[in-house]
């Protein structure tokens, strides 16, 4: 059976750093970062790259849609 590889994308400049996608992730993959945006706000990052399965619990919950999701079999 074939692995799943998940990867992510967040537009940095959509993103208002709500936090809603680092607590529904299930493998801890995403972490609020320290950098802002053009508009001040702190936006995420895949902290755990490694981590992520592709499951896009990230991007369902995002309000701002700002969370693409890319999957992978390895």
């Amino acid at each position: 059976m074939a692995k799943i590889k998940g990867s992510i994308v967040v537009d940095a400049e959509r993103c208002k750093g709500c936090g809603v996608c680092t607590v529904n992730c299930p493998q801890e993959v995403i972490e609020l970062g320290k950098d802002v945006n053009s508009k001040g706000y702190y936006y995420v990052y895949m902290a755990q790259p490694d981590n992520c399965t592709g499951c896009a619990n990230c991007a369902v919950v995002c309000p701002d849609g700002a969370i693409t999701v890319y999957r992978v079999k390895v």
